[in-house]
């Protein structure tokens, strides 16, 4: 069954793979801007946009990576941070997600003033949790951990994250440069993760082979992989994705725009939940993206040919898959079998 948007927009759903750094309003930005005389060219949004959003960017991880570059010089002040993060929570409930993981990477909210690591995290924590009271959302936060900087700063960044399990941080990630960093340095944080409790995600097989999931899998403990797409290159991978039933974090529009596909026809989405794979949709930087959930569930609607029923079926797979405790899984869960029927259209259509 296909439905219309309005209805898309209207379905509950779960986002397990957003950043806070890509989910900023360009209206913000602009005041901070001009609050804080950033050297852009940013006397109004369109001017601004091509900065911060891929607009007629080529489809390549540079480009991409670039808004970031020029995305840090916004986190100007406490203030700042914490209504960018405030916000980001909100457009997401405006979206009608009800459970949200948004990670973030204090270290890239606190290099450019010299912030304290510990300060800014808890800055991001009290943003969220009064978001999350206001606009009625469940969300959890994902401590971002960078392959392309120094291990002792992942150690550092870690901790913070262990102090904070259970207190508004729900997992730890590793992101960054797979090309050319391996992840291997980071497995003993990753196992004193484990052992702290946390969810464990793993960015992998995005610009890298299969291999790297293997790697986040058997070596960093990962139950899930941000994108993924490129297992499905590799049987072995795929088979111990099925036998450790590892959820993946698929992001269909981030994968067109970073060149991991080359139309998103390509891409391997429909392949994975024919393997009956955890596959998961989710938006990765919908700022940076320009787009929302909805819209991510419309392309795999629209280009994928998914019908109904394999868009609830992701959002269970979420749920199933979210950083929570069992009880408190197993609650996510049945939420959405009742907001989500599977014979018939989602509740507020």
């Amino acid at each position: 069954m296909k439905i219309p948007r309005a209805c898309l927009q209207a379905m509950p759903k779960i986002d397990l793979h957003r950043h806070l750094e890509g989910s900023l309003r360009l209206t913000t930005l602009l005041e901070v801007a001009r609050k804080y005389s950033l050297d852009l060219p940013a006397n109004d949004v369109e001017k601004l946009r091509p900065f911060v959003q891929i607009t007629d960017d080529p489809p390549n991880h540079e480009a991409f990576l670039s808004k970031f570059e020029v995305l840090r010089h916004f986190y100007r002040s406490p203030e700042t941070i914490s209504r960018l993060a405030y916000e980001a929570v909100a457009d997401a409930a405006l979206d009608n997600i009800h459970y949200l993981e948004l990670r973030f990477s204090p270290q890239a909210l606190a290099r450019v003033r010299g912030f304290d690591l510990a300060e800014v995290t808890d800055w991001v924590i009290t943003a969220v949790q009064q978001a999350s009271q206001d606009y009625h959302i469940q969300v959890g936060l994902i401590i971002s951990l960078v392959r392309h900087e120094p291990v002792a700063q992942a150690r550092q960044v870690a901790q913070i994250a262990y102090d904070r399990a259970g207190k508004g941080v729900v997992g730890i990630d590793l992101a960054g440069d797979e090309v050319k960093y391996p992840s291997a340095p980071f497995a003993p944080i990753f196992q004193t993760a484990k052992e702290a409790g946390l969810g464990i995600t793993i960015h992998a097989g995005e610009w890298a082979s299969a291999i790297g999931v293997r790697q986040a899998i058997e070596d960093l403990n990962a139950s899930r992989v941000g994108h993924g797409v490129r297992a499905i290159e590799n049987s072995q991978v795929l088979k111990l994705i099925q036998e450790r039933n590892v959820a993946l974090e698929v992001c269909l529009t981030s994968n067109l725009q970073t060149g991991v596909v080359h139309s998103v026809s390509h891409h391997p989405l429909v392949d994975m939940l024919d393997l009956n794979l955890l596959a998961t949709l989710n938006t990765d930087d919908p700022s940076v993206s320009n787009l929302t959930l909805t819209d991510e569930y419309e392309v795999a609607m629209k280009a994928l040919g998914l019908p109904y029923i394999q868009l609830r079926r992701m959002v269970l797979n979420a749920a199933s898959a979210a950083f929570l405790p069992e009880d408190g899984r197993q609650r996510l869960i049945a939420h959405f079998q009742k907001e989500l029927p599977p014979d018939g259209l989602p509740t507020g259509c």
